[in-house]
């Protein structure tokens, strides 16, 4: 596990991280969102030691973070390091062999890891030849050369398209179910929804939420549902206003809107309310005075309806 514990930093007079502090658990994703200029880089280059924190610290299972750690985590920074006019086999396993893998383990996994990433036919060629997404392939696979115990990856998905999107994925996400602890930025919220376990929300350099996925979207939903009902037999909107304009006098439940006259979404003060409305809307259809239940669930909230709410 990585743990961020109330780190702060700033660049002059200006505080870019305020108290900032997380825990990136071994075996999962973490997704590290926030707007340009919200502090996750910063974060990063902490975490890695590029940069050190004015207060606060960084652990890592447990223990101060040291030198011999961070050696074995991989690192994909924001400004994209490798060297343009070399072969890409050869620069991968030579930055294996800085990482203290002999030259034969170094080469194997670099070609493995071009293998797996879709890059094994070039192999030989320079990195400038690549196309700029290939380029970021190769960038990843550095990051993975070395077999590292926790990732640490800012924009890894940036320029990629979406059949290479799935392919890293999958490569990440073997990382983490062998227990590593991944944590990376994207502005591609609908790929964190997707992918992490867990979601960590920085503006201003501040941490505005964190937490499974799950959890924030419960803590977000504002307990909100929405019922539809079956339209066989209901002829016309008035007729289908009146299947559901019953809801809003039930006790405890708040009317919020209606995409179709046949779907309605509410807010219930308690499970309690939603269950009456479930319970009264299947009593009417026994009795025949309403429209049959089609489905009744709980609205979740998308991740990107969470980020702008607590960035707001």
């Amino acid at each position: 596990m990585i743990q961020v514990h109330g780190v702060s930093r700033s660049f002059g007079d200006r505080l870019v991280l305020d108290d900032v502090g997380f825990d990136v658990a071994g075996g999962r994703m973490t997704g590290f969102v926030g707007g340009n200029g919200a502090g996750k880089t910063t974060t990063m280059r902490i975490i890695l030691g590029v940069l050190s924190a004015d207060r606060g610290s960084v652990r890592f299972d447990g223990r101060e973070i040291s030198r011999q750690d961070r050696a074995r985590f991989g690192y994909m920074p924001e400004e994209r390091g490798l060297y343009p006019k070399m072969q890409v086999l050869e620069q991968l396993a030579y930055l294996g062999r800085l990482h203290g893998m002999t030259a034969h383990a170094a080469t194997k996994s670099a070609s493995e890891l071009l293998e797996r990433l879709g890059l094994a036919e070039r192999g030989r060629d320079t990195l400038e030849s690549l196309s700029l997404g290939n380029q970021q392939r190769a960038q990843i696979a550095a990051a993975l050369v070395h077999d590292p115990v926790a990732l640490v990856l800012d924009e890894p998905f940036s320029g990629l398209d979406p059949m290479a999107v799935e392919v890293v994925l999958g490569v990440l996400r073997d990382y983490a179910d062998r227990g590593a602890p991944v944590l990376f930025s994207s502005h591609q919220l609908d790929i964190v929804e997707r992918l992490c376990d867990d979601v960590v929300v920085i503006g201003d350099g501040r941490i505005l939420a964190a937490g499974s996925r799950e959890d924030l979207r419960a803590d977000h939903s504002d307990h909100e549902f929405e019922i539809v009902f079956d339209a066989s037999g209901v002829h016309g909107d008035a007729d289908a206003s009146a299947v559901t304009s019953w809801i809003a006098d039930v006790p405890g439940v708040d009317l919020r809107s209606s995409s179709t006259p046949l779907t309605t979404r509410f807010a219930a003060d308690s499970d309690d309310a939603a269950q009456r409305v479930l319970t009264e809307a299947v009593q009417r259809s026994s009795a025949g005075t309403g429209a049959a239940v089609r489905s009744f669930s709980p609205v979740t909230p998308t991740l990107a309806q969470i980020f702008r709410e607590v960035v707001q």
